[in-house]
């Protein structure tokens, strides 16, 4: 089996009064909490990522790009999802800045950023457009039903989340 890039997406949403809310209680900084990813279920794109495979990548992720290195903020997304296993810091739009657990569904704070890209993140969640966030990695997969069902594998490394207009993880809306 060959990686490829892994694209899922998970609707995001959020209220006018919470977006409001945050930015008064922040500072000016627009932080939004949701779903990031779900373990253990097929998502609209027909993948499953198992459980242990999704919280060894979290963990990682949470380790080298959220706590180490907090300070150089390494936890970037971009504002639609490009086709490259880097992040384009001219297309950053936030940071993740903490991750957690709930059942199978991994939830995370989300701080937007004050770059061009961020704006219009802000902005789109502002007017009430609905987005979604998308976790992008690196893997292969394996064909498990005749479902079209396919399961991601042990190779599989999270690269980021990004933020998007399609998503494919149900209920990924921030």
């Amino acid at each position: 089996m060959h990686k490829q890039l892994l694209v899922d997406y998970m609707p995001f949403e959020i209220s006018a009064h919470k977006i409001n809310e945050s930015i008064q209680k922040n500072g000016g900084k627009l932080i939004v909490k949701g779903i990031l990813q779900r373990a253990g279920a097929q998502n609209q794109n027909g993948r499953i990522y198992p459980r242990e495979i999704l919280q060894r990548e979290a963990s990682q992720y949470t380790d080298t790009q959220i706590k180490e290195r907090r300070a150089e903020r390494r936890a970037l997304g971009e504002l639609d999802q490009p086709g490259s296993s880097v992040v384009i810091l001219q297309n950053a739009s936030h940071n993740i800045t903490e991750m957690h657990w709930d059942g199978d569904d991994l939830l995370g704070t989300v701080e937007v950023l004050g770059t061009p890209s961020g704006n219009i993140l802000k902005e789109l969640f502002k007017s009430g457009i609905k987005l979604g966030i998308s976790s992008r990695g690196l893997g292969s997969v394996k064909e498990i039903n005749e479902d079209d069902a396919v399961e991601v594998q042990d190779d599989f490394e999270l690269i980021a989340f990004d933020f998007v207009s399609n998503p494919s993880t149900h209920g990924a809306f921030m």
